[in-house]
């Protein structure tokens, strides 16, 4: 989620506060109303698993479908990549792509009218190194130069509005995500030492995307631990700290800081807007930052802009079923879901856009690379639940409701990452929780001992644990809760755990050249926008000779 946002008056605070004082205690009460409807929603795990069963006979596909390449995949890479394809020349590439549409983890769903992410919901504003995306923003117009001021500015339309986040902690709503440090000590020495770490980190480099920072021992060193060995080296051992900490590693890699790298946990704040203890004036960093870029339906809203442009050569309901590299081109059969039938294509080169472990399984002949990537990999299963509710929420004292709602928990106590008010984003004068019924996202990320449970449990089983979550924030959401979509994902991003980062065989395939290249966001050890955006594009763009 995005980083800690400014404080700004809400008119309705006072009520907000009055009301929780004098309801709350009877709402917590209350009997428990009948639970409502709850579907799955988002992706179709069926689709994917047909590569757990025995191929169809490859023969029975029609004549074989040409193209001047094939992007097997439609995530953002894979969409980045059709994208350099065309502007390198080859106006007949395609994308073949698992679901109804495309977008991957930034796809949208809908419910009661409302459009929702069913996974990614924000983009930080771009830094210096990821002047790809930063491009193709000013292209689309959320980004302008300022002759005047000599720099780019955000179109703050765009931008998530204040208040950004809030925390449930000692009983109040307090700003930001990390615990107050007044009557904390402790906490305020050790956030010091944490801000200081950073800036020490990030003079080694640190940038995002991954591959416009050097990569030398020191960071090889840090790779090769834990972010929690590391803290501990550091005498970091504040639980309100880790408790912040692990939540960014657990909203960022789907896995907390006993987890992911050493490399990972600091790559989060060396790389974007640095950490800025309270009290101490803004770091360089933060000063640069600009905020986040959302939308109700989250980053839904790219995925449209990318694909608009490419609408005629996307083939969604595609399962890719494998790829066979021969010597005068690439054979792929993939399954259409709507006719139930399958295909063959044919292609001089292919884009595989694909989760590595998919790549593995579809590929004929996987490189050496390919097979040694995927081996020992890590992939956090993700929970994105959208709650329609028919009546505003009754809020608790401290502050405004705000886009980014959390509850304080413990460094490893839980999968559950607090929720975001869609409506927050919308300039209707009855948005937002208390001022009218609206939809709220939770996220979920899960440990990979629950993945086989998300698949096997229905729907309603994980809506009572969704809600149990959610009524430490409000105890009256089961009265105001009418319907809940569930989006799950098995496999939602690879989990940059030790080693990931100077994995050498993730090196090779981001080099991959000739008739297979590979595009994916795993390729940097994590999943992110701007990876994905800007790998894309590379591997697209590598497909201009071939062409």
């Amino acid at each position: 989620m995005p980083p800690d946002g400014l404080p700004s008056p809400h008119r309705r605070a006072l009520i907000g506060v009055s009301l929780a004082s004098a309801v709350w205690p009877l709402s917590a009460c209350r009997s428990q109303p009948q639970p409502p409807p709850a579907t799955w929603a988002g992706s179709s795990p069926e689709r994917g698993h047909r590569l757990r069963g025995p191929l169809p006979p490859l023969s029975s596909a029609r004549p074989p479908r040409r193209a001047g390449a094939l992007v097997l995949g439609g995530g953002v890479a894979g969409l980045a990549a059709l994208r350099a394809l065309h502007a390198a020349g080859v106006q007949d590439a395609a994308l073949l792509e698992l679901e109804d549409s495309v977008g991957g983890n930034s796809r949208a769903h809908v419910l009661a009218g409302q459009a929702c992410p069913v996974g990614a919901h924000y983009l930080p504003v771009p830094g210096p190194a990821a002047r790809e995306v930063s491009e193709w923003l000013h292209e689309i117009g959320l980004m302008r130069f300022d002759a005047l001021r000599g720099k780019s500015l955000p179109d703050d339309r765009h931008l998530a509005h204040a208040p950004q986040e809030r925390l449930w902690i000692d009983g109040h709503w307090q700003e930001g995500l990390l615990a107050s440090t007044e009557g904390r000590p402790a906490l305020a020495a050790q956030a010091q030492r944490f801000a200081q770490a950073v800036s020490e980190a990030s003079r080694l480099g640190f940038a995002m995307p991954t591959q416009r920072a050097p990569f030398g021992a020191a960071h090889a060193a840090l790779d090769a631990q834990t972010f929690a060995h590391w803290l501990h080296a550091q005498g970091l051992n504040d639980p309100h700290l880790l408790a912040y900490l692990d939540y960014a590693c657990r909203d960022d890699y789907g896995a907390g800081l006993h987890t992911v790298s050493a490399w990972a946990g600091l790559h989060y704040f060396a790389s974007r807007h640095g950490f800025n203890a309270p009290g101490a004036p803004l770091s360089e960093a933060e000063a640069r930052s600009e905020g986040v870029f959302t939308w109700p339906e989250g980053n839904a809203w790219l995925v449209e802009r990318l694909a608009a442009p490419l609408r005629a050569h996307l083939h969604p309901a595609r399962t890719v079923l494998r790829v066979d590299e021969g010597k005068h081109g690439v054979d792929v059969w993939a399954w259409n879901e709507a006719k139930a039938e399958l295909e063959h294509w044919q292609t001089p080169q292919v884009v595989m856009a694909l989760p590595l472990f998919v790549s593995a399984r579809v590929m004929a002949n996987p490189l050496d690379a390919l097979t040694k990537a995927v081996q020992g990999a890590h992939y956090a299963p993700w929970l994105v639940t959208h709650l329609q509710l028919s009546e505003p929420l009754i809020d608790r004292p401290g502050m405004p409701p705000a886009w980014d709602s959390v509850a304080y928990a413990p460094a490893g106590s839980t999968s559950a990452l607090g929720y975001v008010d869609n409506q927050h984003q919308s300039l209707r004068p009855d948005r937002g929780l208390h001022t009218g019924p609206g939809v709220i996202s939770a996220y979920h990320a899960l440990p990979e001992s629950e993945r086989a449970a998300l698949y096997s449990q229905p729907a309603a089983t994980w809506a009572q644990r969704v809600l149990a979550d959610l009524r430490i924030l409000h105890a009256d959401i089961d009265d105001k809760v009418s319907a809940m979509a569930l989006c799950r994902h098995g496999h939602a991003m690879r989990i940059p755990t030790p080693g990931t980062r100077s994995h050498p065989a993730l090196a090779a395939l981001r080099q991959q050249r000739g008739r297979i290249r590979f595009a994916h966001s795993e390729l940097a050890g994590y999943s992110v926008f701007e990876e994905a955006f800007t790998l894309g594009l590379a591997a697209g763009a590598r497909g201009k000779a071939a062409a």
